[in-house]
């Protein structure tokens, strides 16, 4: 393992944590430290910030080993200079250890090109840590775009490098970052909220059954579970309260294809007198 020791808190450091993944975007983490060391080099920025990309591995992870090993392969190909400045670890399941690194870190970033949810982001973003994420899957429902972070399309390491020089020259930007981060986070992503969810759907059910026939069952008529138990309960969200945006999950509905004229058949050749 490349484990470069942390001089923290001597030294500033960027994190990702993720799986080593073909779906996580290490490469594009790596290209763009590099290039955001280059424009730091080019601007006498001397009091540069280390890189950590970390994860657990897992069971059913076949590809884990391989992409560590391209990792390796690319820093040491490509950037051997950076080395001694980036630390690339695969970790045991530890939850403290990675909360850690994520609240101490200066930035974080999600640069996967596919994605789910990845709670890991609304744990940096209530840590007061500013992101740096793709605008894929269901990672813009937890950003707000120059808010808390940016959005980058996936594989823009130029745009990430760019952004990374942002939050580590202009100190009022990151810490306006930083603070609607903290304060931003809806309570649907953690604990309080997703068992605030659970029990309302285990509470109806038990009181209404399973739909039969057209009768009985919970309708959810395409609400969030959250907004109907809310409601039920005699508080729904106020104004301006955080809560996951909800335009990302509404219902679209696409024109139906456009029918092509008929084409009319060609006829058929006579033959030669």
């Amino acid at each position: 393992m490349c484990r470069t020791e942390l001089n923290w808190p001597a030294r500033k450091y960027i994190i990702q944590v993720a799986r080593f993944d073909p779906a996580k975007g290490i490469p594009t983490v790596i290209d763009s430290y590099a290039e955001f060391r280059r424009q730091c080099e080019n601007a006498g920025i001397t009091d540069v910030p280390q890189l950590v990309v970390c994860g657990n591995g897992s069971v059913d992870d076949p590809d884990a080993s391989l992409i560590y090993d391209q990792t390796m392969s690319q820093l040491e190909t490509y950037y051997p200079d950076l080395i001694k400045d980036v630390s690339i670890m695969r970790l045991d399941p530890n939850d403290q250890l990675i909360n850690t690194m994520l609240a101490n870190a200066h930035v974080v970033l999600q640069l996967s090109t596919r994605e789910g949810f990845e709670v890991k982001v609304s744990e940096a973003l209530h840590a007061g840590r500013p992101v740096i994420v793709t605008n894929t899957g269901g990672i813009p429902l937890q950003v707000k775009d120059k808010v808390n972070g940016f959005l980058v399309t996936p594989g823009d390491w130029k745009a990430v490098a760019a952004h990374l020089l942002q939050l580590f020259t202009d100190d009022e930007l990151w810490k306006k970052m930083s603070h609607a981060a903290a304060t931003g986070v809806s309570d649907e992503v953690g604990t309080v909220g997703n068992a605030l969810g659970w029990f309302y759907l285990a509470a109806k059910w038990a009181e209404v059954g399973v739909e039969k026939h057209g009768k009985g069952g919970l309708r959810g008529d395409e609400k969030w579970v959250n907004d109907m138990a809310r409601e039920e309960a005699g508080f729904p969200y106020a104004e301006g309260e955080n809560r996951l945006p909800r335009h990302f999950t509404q219902v679209k509905t696409l024109p139906v294809h456009t029918k092509p004229e008929a084409v009319e058949a060609k006829p058929e050749a006579q033959p030669a007198a």
